[in-house]
């Protein structure tokens, strides 16, 4: 894939664009059986549950690319002001979602 700048800042030094849009990328992951056992025994005794940070880790990792992706498809150079959201789903899922303006540069 072609090489997306991703800022979240609204301005790119030395840069003029035009905005193209909005663009965002999205993933929902689920939690397995043995990950929510893991969880419910950190509940009792505490720490960090690796295997969920893990989770939120690719699950970021995947909403940019997918936001790249869409940026690409629009023509983009960039995505400026880019941010994330996520939710839980059910109680086992974990949404999250990348999101931003594509622009496309105006002094090549």
């Amino acid at each position: 894939m072609a090489e997306i700048l991703v800022t979240t800042t609204e301005n790119i030094p030395g840069k003029k664009y035009e905005v193209l849009g909005e663009v965002f990328g999205i993933t929902t992951q689920s939690r397995n059986v043995f990950s929510n056992l893991g969880a419910n025994l950190k509940n009792i005794v505490g720490g960090e549950i690796k295997t969920y940070t893990k989770m939120l880790h690719d699950s970021r990792d995947e909403s940019i690319e997918r936001m790249r992706q869409a940026a690409l498809e629009k023509g983009a150079d960039a995505v400026v002001m880019m941010r994330f959201d996520s939710a839980s789903i059910a109680g086992d899922m974990q949404s999250v979602v990348a999101y931003g303006t594509a622009v496309k540069f105006l002094d090549q």
